[in-house]
């Protein structure tokens, strides 16, 4: 009896968050050319669940979204325009995934070589895109490993830099990030950090996870998430952590390819930035994504 009632209340639970999904997407209204394709019912339920399924608050977030995406079109950065941001290895996609099949960024802000934040956030934002565009069919989200080898209060992440980026992740790529992990982080930068979480949804700072190879707790954490085998020593696996620009830049070359096929921006003649700087990519039609490049 005690099985039946939690069955039911879980399956009436799934049709009142299947009605908020069709009640946003009417309220959308028509959607045309990328918009449609982005706004997939996987999307809407990441930007309900951001908004505790408040249909009207969901659709403002996803409105600010679609005219985010159509100003800085992430869609149409390729790797050449930002592949001198990603010389140091300062964020990059592993080429491993953790125990539950998300992909995963390597963060390491003590390798920063540049100081424009219009191209830190461009090439920041193209990794995003790549990850969500390399997620095994049944996951929706990705992990980031933090790592503070060499990172210094001179060399320390402006605090502008570090709320772009929480706009950005939080606002316009919700439910994305299952989990952060700050890999021993200095006792300086819990200042920082007070600062930083000021600017964050709370959601997104219960993600985010404190770890210290010292500490028990922290290992077993690591343990949980990821192997070890896979894992690189600087995160407390048994790895080597070897970041080659040149093999990386041709791997990103090739998603590229992928990923214009996909949006359909692989019909324009190259030209200035790959593409002619006259002409406008039209939208394509709405179609399905396919289960590895949902967004």
């Amino acid at each position: 009896m005690f099985r039946r009632k939690n069955q039911s209340h879980s399956e009436q639970e799934g049709e009142d968050k299947q009605h908020k999904v069709k009640e946003l997407r009417a309220s959308l209204g028509q959607l045309s050319g990328r918009s449609a394709q982005y706004c997939t019912d996987a999307c809407l339920k990441r930007y309900l669940e951001a908004r505790n399924w408040n249909v009207d608050k969901s659709k403002k977030m996803l409105e600010e979204t679609l005219k985010w995406r159509s100003s800085f079109k992430p869609e149409e950065i390729r790797w050449h325009e930002v592949a001198t941001e990603g010389e140091t290895g300062k964020v990059y996609k592993a080429n491993f995934h953790d125990r539950y099949g998300r992909t995963v960024l390597i963060l390491r802000p003590g390798m920063q070589n540049t100081s424009a934040l219009d191209n830190q956030m461009k090439h920041l934002v193209y990794l995003i895109e790549n990850a969500i565009f390399n997620l095994p069919e049944g996951q929706e989200q990705m992990a980031w490993l933090i790592d503070f080898t060499g990172w210094s209060i001179t060399n320390n992440v402006p605090v502008k830099s570090a709320r772009e980026t929480i706009n950005i992740l939080q606002n316009h790529y919700p439910e994305r990030l299952a989990v952060a992990f700050l890999y021993s982080p200095p006792r300086i930068f819990e200042a920082f950090w007070k600062i930083v979480k000021y600017f964050m949804d709370p959601k997104t700072a219960q993600k985010v996870k404190f770890v210290y190879p010292k500490n028990k707790d922290s290992v077993e954490l690591m343990k949980s998430y990821f192997d070890m085998d896979n894992l690189a020593t600087e995160f407390g696996g048994t790895a080597t952590l070897n970041y080659d620009h040149e093999e990386f830049s041709r791997q990103m070359a090739q998603d590229d390819v992928k990923a214009a096929k996909f949006w359909g921006l692989d019909k324009h003649a190259p030209g200035v930035n790959g593409y002619s700087a006259a002409e406008v990519a039209p939208e394509p039609k709405s179609i399905a994504l396919p289960a590895t490049a949902r967004v």
